[in-house]
């Protein structure tokens, strides 16, 4: 009994340190998940949304719906294509929503609809899509789905590939937005010296 109690007192303090080594590993992947969730939602809500925004109320009706030929995409298309993404790669398998998505009716659009009703719908699925995100957890972001026809995407990849998608489609909307209106739209003045940076 004596040895035996012995060799359990000896093991104890290994075993402390096993817990704390566990107790590190998690504190870092909750401050690892904290800080992909806080940059993703920084990205859409307070960077890209605000600058689309400032895009879409430089231009007309008629130019959010120009397109230069037939193989490119309007505006107004791209807000259909970035509002489809979001709702079919995060609101429907992370938030639960049904898809009814229709991806090739977001590029065939030709009804012009205006500008204001764009801007709503998306910026009602940015707030759930920012809903959403908060409350997920480290464990959360590995979690599998099958996404349009692709299986085993993690949360963390699906949030990846949203953020990266947005990223494109905006540079996009600034090209056009530029070529339309003949004037810079000053996202990086301040990196010039022309003062501050709009949003």
């Amino acid at each position: 009994m004596k040895r035996s109690s012995f060799v359990a007192a000896e093991a104890f303090p290994e075993n402390l340190r096993a817990e704390d080594q566990n107790k590190g590993m998690d504190e870092a992947c909750n401050e690892l998940q904290r800080a992909f969730i806080k940059f993703s939602r920084e990205k859409l809500k307070d960077e890209y949304w605000p600058r689309i925004c400032h895009c879409i109320d430089s231009l007309t009706e008629e130019q959010i719906w120009w397109r230069s030929n037939e193989a490119t995409n309007s505006i107004g298309n791209l807000l259909l294509h970035l509002n489809g993404n979001v709702r079919q790669w995060i609101l429907a398998p992370l938030g639960g929503i049904e898809n009814t998505r229709d991806r090739d009716a977001e590029f065939a659009e030709r009804r012009q609809l205006s500008a204001a009703a764009l801007r709503s719908a998306l910026s009602q699925t940015l707030k759930e899509f920012d809903r959403i995100l908060s409350g997920l957890t480290a464990a959360d972001l590995l979690k599998t789905y099958t996404i349009q026809r692709y299986e085993s995407i993690t949360a963390l990849a699906a949030i990846y590939h949203v953020v990266e998608h947005f990223s494109m489609h905006c540079g996009q909307i600034f090209y056009v937005t530029k070529l339309l209106s003949g004037t810079d739209l000053g996202f990086y003045r301040q990196l010039s010296g022309w003062g501050p940076e709009r949003p």
